[in-house]
């Protein structure tokens, strides 16, 4: 069976990111999303807030899973029994990073593969950075990222407003 792993904080989820891993599911037989908590981030979302949006997004998958994990991504791929991680590239800058990450998970794990996949052209410019952004300055994040995460970023404005 071929497994690969998407790993990354989806804080929050993206069309984006709805669609490389959309991609990756024609190509394993199954995919599991790993969401991490990143130390370096303020969060917008839980990592179970994160899981559950996440779920809903891709629950026309039926190949793919989601999970969480606050460890080393070369441990939760030997848990998993996977040997594949995917990621998504919308830029040279982000290129450069994720071959740096690959190039130290392959020192941590030989037998670790990243395959990268382009990111669509009309998703080149969305990240998640950028949708906390909006969020935090109350711009809309309609056509941007999935239903859910839109009526989720719609909540926590409501309960800014209270």
């Amino acid at each position: 069976m071929r497994k690969a792993v998407c790993s990354g904080s989806f804080d929050p989820v993206t069309l984006g990111h709805v669609d490389i891993i959309t991609r990756a599911s024609t190509m394993f037989d199954e995919v599991t999303v790993c969401v991490f908590s990143n130390v370096r981030k303020q969060p917008l979302f839980s990592v179970e807030q994160r899981m559950t949006l996440l779920r809903e997004a891709l629950s026309g998958l039926p190949n793919v899973k989601v999970a969480s994990f606050s460890g080393l991504l070369t441990d939760f791929m030997a848990e998993y029994g996977a040997n594949v991680i995917v990621r998504g590239i919308r830029s040279v800058r982000d290129l450069e990073y994720e071959q740096n990450e690959a190039d130290l998970i392959r020192h941590l794990a030989p037998d670790i593969d990243t395959i990268f996949l382009l990111t669509r052209p009309e998703y080149a410019y969305v990240s998640s950075s950028a949708i906390r952004e909006l969020v935090h300055f109350h711009g809309s994040v309609h056509g941007l990222v999935p239903a859910g995460v839109e009526r989720a970023v719609d909540e926590l404005r409501e309960k800014e407003r209270k």
